[in-house]
């Protein structure tokens, strides 16, 4: 079930913040990033999502996590795919609930944790933290600007120990 090619990723870095926070009031609150299964599959429903999340959860060379908020486990904040490559992570897709979209979205900082979440995973196997990606080419210099991530070439991206090790931090306290 190998994939030919990667798909080129769109998503936007609104604020790099500790947590999620809430765009109108400021409030920050918890979360906690959870892997997904078939089994809680269900609390995806497609037409809340870009992509086909539960193609990535059968995709058993790849792993999807789900972000919630602590006190609020069973409302899907955003989702991830990644692979372990044996030597760093690579991120498949991201993507922000339909909720946290546009200019009218409920929580700024989802990306962000998310991304902070797959650089602790690399960092955690070994790998110094190490994620690459493929980047939509209009978003490239927006990923260097808010992630620190390096363009290595065509739309490949990645980020290195420092940058992951800055996100782990924002949004992970040890």
């Amino acid at each position: 079930m190998k994939n030919s090619r990667n798909r080129p990723l769109d998503f936007v870095i609104d604020k790099l913040t500790n947590s999620i926070e809430n765009s109108s009031t400021h409030e920050v609150f918890d979360t906690e990033v959870v892997r997904m299964t078939l089994k809680n599959s269900t609390q995806i429903k497609k037409l809340d999502w870009q992509f086909d999340w539960k193609k990535e959860i059968k995709d058993s060379t790849k792993e999807v996590y789900k972000l919630t908020t602590v006190n609020n486990p069973t409302i899907i904040q955003g989702l991830l795919s990644i692979e372990d490559k044996q030597d760093h992570i690579f991120m498949h897709l991201i993507e922000s609930s339909i909720f946290n979209k546009g200019k009218d979205k409920v929580y700024l900082g989802v990306p962000g944790n998310l991304i902070a979440y797959a650089c602790k995973v690399s960092v955690e196997k070994g790998y110094q933290g190490f994620l690459a990606f493929d980047a939509k080419t209009a978003l490239i210099k927006h990923y260097e600007e808010s992630l620190h991530a390096t363009h290595f070439r065509g739309l490949r991206m990645f980020i290195e120990t420092n940058a992951a090790l800055f996100l782990i931090s924002k949004y992970f306290k040890s």
